[in-house]
Formats: C-alpha cells, structure tokens, sequence
C-alpha cells in the first residue's frame, strides 16, 4: 500500500487519500529524514524544505505541493534522483487579487484621490499578476506591466521596463516568483538601488516572497520617508520577521494574501488530483467536500450619489478588511505561524451577495465587475 506523508495544515486533505495509502499527517516543520525514509509520496507546503537533506536515502517518488512556489523544491536534486513533483499554480491567484485590492483601497483612501490619478506598475504578469492588471483596467488605473520572460518571447507592446516603471509608478506590486539565480534572479530583486530609483513618495506592495526585497533596504527607504510607505504580506526570514520593519511598514500580515476559503481548496484539489494521475487512482477529478459556508448576511448597499472610489473601498473592505490581519500580526508578531494555520475563513467577491439601492445600469456594470455577485 502506499504511504503518503502530508503537511497536517493542509485544509480539507483528510479522507481524500486514505482509500489508497497509508496517509501520516504531521506538522511542516516536522518532516525529518526519518519520517519520509519510506514515504511514497509527500504533500507539503513552502514551510518543508525538500532538498537532499530530507530525501536522501529515501522511498519517495513525488512531491505535490499545495502552493502557488516551488522554491522550496530543490528541483535540480529531484531530477537527478527520479523524484517528479508539482505544485499548484494559480491556485490563490483571485485570493491575492482580492487583498491587492483591499491594498490598493486603503492607499486610494489616504491619498483621496481618483483612479484616473494613479499609475499602478505591476511586475510579473502570470497567473496573480494579470489578474491585478485586469482588476486595475476595470477601475481606470494606468497600468505599466514588467515580465522580462514573457517579453523576451512575445512579440508585444504590453510591456514596459523596469526603469520606466520605477520612473512613473505611483505603487508597485510584485508578482514574481523567488529566483536566486539567472538572468531573470529576483532574490533581492528590490535592493536599494531599485527603492533609490522609484518615484518620491510611491508605495510598494509585496505578496510574491519576502526575499524578493532587501530587508535593509526598505527600512531604509521608509525612514528615509523616500517611499510614503509599504503593504508587505510576505518576508525574509518567515516566520522570525523583522520586528523594526513591521513598525515602518502602512499594512503588514502573515504571509495569508492567498488563503481565502477557495484559494485553499483549489491548491488542495490540485495536489490530490496530481497524486491520483502519478499513482493512478482514479481521482483525477477530486474535489473538496464540506467546505464552509459564505455568510448568509447580504451587504444592503447604498450607492447614490457615491464615486467609483468610495463604492470600491466600501467593498473592499466588505469582502476583506485587510487591516483586521495587520492590526493582529502587530499586537503579537511572535504568533505569526499561529495566525496562519488558524486563519479564518475568507471568502472571494464572487461569493457575496450584494444587494443594491439607488443602483444604476453602470454602477451595476462596476460592481459585478468587481466579481461580485447581486
């Protein structure tokens, strides 16, 4: 029979695979060498490092990977033993979208200013990436996008330079995946030399991964009062994060941008399905049961005589309050792992009900542009 060892954080995994293996669930900090000796196969998240270290020596075959990154699969090492894995692109795209624009409501709300007035940068235009770039042409923001590899290879005018980017963008997003290498590195990618390079007085948001930007380097550029301040979800060092950048920073929260309820579903059916295709169970179609429940409240919203900002901002702050995370991670950074593996349900704008007053054909069109639905 086979032996599965999986990540016990891992949301609704339990009973999907015990018709087939012998399933361990454990704690990601707790996969030893021991524990997957002779394992088949593993499902984990970005907290287990599987590099030689843990797979030497052992049975393991495939590791699937709940998450939207990878860098914490020692690739090389797994083509060189035989071992296949996958991980789950795009899985929590439309959940980070959804805390981007709770990110972009807050900065809209403290700049007062229109949509029209905003030139948003966004580097990295994958899965999450152009998601954000179809939320930003929805409401009216300019958008200027960066993807060195897609530019090399498409033969387009979509994309813009880094230098222009840093030039104009009034706030930059990252969409990046973690390379530490190559000629499309992004580890540290945002050093100091690229925050010196930015507009006086943009914001910088950062849900891709904490080593993406230079600890130092922030801190430096928001004492410096050089940038007007940051949105950071994820950080070097997780889960010991900087406690000086925490203070500085407008917004900070537990690396959670992608955990609504669907995000996580979807990044565990695609683990299970990856595992049935390899082992061939005949699951290759699973999906999640039991997930929970949207609220049944409905948001009786009143829209006349609202701008485009002020609806935006309001349900925004309806769908996910992003301060509510901030404002726990500062009261106890120290419970930062804690915050994650218990984090509440939260659930995208396509499945919450909006019920209008004083609506219109085209604040209709705005809104269920949003993806809310009414």
């Amino acid at each position: 029979m086979l032996k599965i060892v999986a990540d016990s954080k891992i949301p609704f995994l339990a009973g999907a695979l015990e018709k087939f293996a012998e399933v361990e669930y454990i704690s990601g900090s707790s996969f030893t060498p021991s524990k997957v000796k002779n394992a088949d196969a593993l499902i984990v998240r970005t907290r287990t490092k599987c590099n030689e270290d843990l797979l030497k020596g052992s049975s393991v075959k495939f590791i699937a990977s709940a998450t939207i990154g990878y860098d914490h699969i020692d690739t090389h090492y797994c083509k060189a033993n035989g071992i296949e894995w996958t991980n789950a692109p795009g899985c929590n795209s439309g959940s980070v979208k959804q805390y981007v624009a709770s990110a972009l409501a807050q900065i809209i709300s403290i700049k007062n200013c229109q949509f029209s007035h905003i030139t948003l940068g966004v580097i990295g235009a994958g899965n999450v990436g152009s998601k954000v770039i179809a939320l930003a042409n929805h409401l009216g923001i300019k958008t200027l996008v960066s993807d060195p590899p897609r530019a090399s290879i498409e033969v387009t005018e979509q994309f813009s330079s880094i230098e222009q980017i840093l030039q104009d963008a009034d706030v930059i997003t990252t969409h990046v995946p973690l390379m530490y290498s190559g000629v499309n590195k992004t580890y540290h990618m945002v050093d100091d030399q690229f925050l010196r390079k930015m507009k006086s007085g943009a914001w910088i948001i950062n849900t891709s991964r904490g080593e993406v930007i230079e600890t130092d380097a922030l801190i430096q550029a928001l004492e410096s009062q050089h940038l007007a301040n940051a949105i950071i979800d994820v950080w070097e060092n997780e889960p010991t994060i900087n406690r000086h950048l925490l203070n500085l920073v407008h917004i900070g929260t537990p690396h959670i941008a992608g955990y609504s309820v669907n995000g996580k579903a979807l990044g565990t059916a695609m683990s299970v399905r990856a595992i049935s295709k390899f082992f061939n169970l005949g699951i290759d179609h699973w999906q999640p049961a039991n997930l929970p429940s949207a609220s049944p409240d409905k948001l009786h919203f009143e829209c006349r005589n609202k701008s485009k900002e002020e609806i935006f901002t309001e349900l925004c702050q309806f769908s996910y309050n992003i301060l509510t995370d901030s404002n726990n991670l500062n009261r106890s950074p120290q419970s930062f792992e804690m915050f994650r593996e218990n984090y509440p349900a939260r659930f995208e704008p396509e499945h919450l009900k909006i019920v209008l007053s004083g609506k219109n054909t085209q604040t209709v069109g705005f809104i269920t542009g949003l993806g809310f639905s009414m």
